[in-house]
């Protein structure tokens, strides 16, 4: 793993993102190294050739001062705005434990009294370290949850926490009193022949006492798509041709149908009211 750091400009910045008005990444690079990572496409911010996404990070050192500079400038109307912490890398990969820029940044935001919600997307049980925190905040935290099948969750997330291991943390995080929520994303193609296991998805959800999910369809971008099928043409050649598929409305439109009906059945909230699409999702 190749770990170098960086100074920026900025670390709260505008989003594109249809419930998130700035996003922070501490991070660029992710550890995780999932297969199906869009954000791939932020190699070239740091001059990375693709296929070494997953094995770098660079360290936004500069980024907790950054947050207290920034949010001692920014007018009372941007201190309600939603702030989503992270984008486009995991805030809780196995770095933050040592350089703690996230927990820098959550710490900036409780001595600013900042009222807006704080919303924080992660794979990791780490963040349970920033309960106290979180606390002091009006947060959310969500936890990505692709499948209750760890032998899969390895394979597709790469070095990720597995999946049982972030439904724990659903539960936990829960139990402290956080807001949290599910985020299927993406939703992977064979869940189209095993609904089953889907299902199963979204009963352990419920099971941890989440009342909310988001869900996102795969979002496959020329260069996912090349990383992709180059993996499963070697390691899960019958899975390719499923994952192949998915780039049809068809594949989609089934797999909205059973995100819904799976919603109602076990009293979970959809986010948007459907799973959503980026046919080519940019964003910071």
């Amino acid at each position: 793993m190749e770990i170098s750091k960086r100074v920026v400009k900025s670390i709260f910045v505008p989003s594109r993102l249809p419930d998130a008005d700035f996003v922070a990444n501490p991070y660029t690079g992710c550890q995780f190294g999932c297969l199906y990572c869009y954000a791939i496409f932020t190699c070239r911010f740091v001059a990375k050739p693709r296929n070494t996404w997953g094995n770098f990070v660079v360290i936004k050192e500069n980024a907790v001062d950054l947050a207290k500079k920034q949010l001692a400038r920014w007018p009372s109307s941007k201190k309600g705005a939603t702030l989503l912490l992270s984008s486009v890398t995991d805030p809780y990969q196995g770095i933050e434990k040592d350089q703690q820029l996230t927990r820098g940044i959550l710490s900036a935001l409780v001595d600013a009294g900042y009222q807006g919600k704080v919303a924080v997307l992660t794979k990791s049980p780490l963040v349970l370290r920033d309960v106290d925190l979180l606390k002091q905040l009006n947060a959310e935290v969500g936890l990505t949850i692709t499948t209750t099948d760890d032998k899969l969750s390895r394979f597709l997330e790469v070095r990720a926490p597995l999946a049982s291991k972030r439904l724990s943390t659903l539960q936990g995080l829960t139990t402290a009193g956080i807001k949290t929520y599910a985020f299927l994303g993406p939703l992977l193609p064979h869940f189209r022949l095993e609904p089953e296991k889907l299902e199963s998805l979204f009963e352990q959800i419920a099971l941890s006492g989440t009342r909310e999910i988001y869900a996102e369809q795969l979002n496959l971008p020329t260069q996912v798509r090349q990383r992709i099928w180059q993996e499963f043409s070697t390691a899960k050649p019958d899975l390719l041709q499923i994952y192949q598929k998915a780039l049809s409305a068809e594949h989609r439109d089934f797999l909205s149908k059973l995100v819904r009906t799976y919603a109602q059945k076990y009293n979970l909230h959809l986010r948007l009211n459907d799973a959503i699409y980026h046919q080519d999702l940019k964003t910071h």
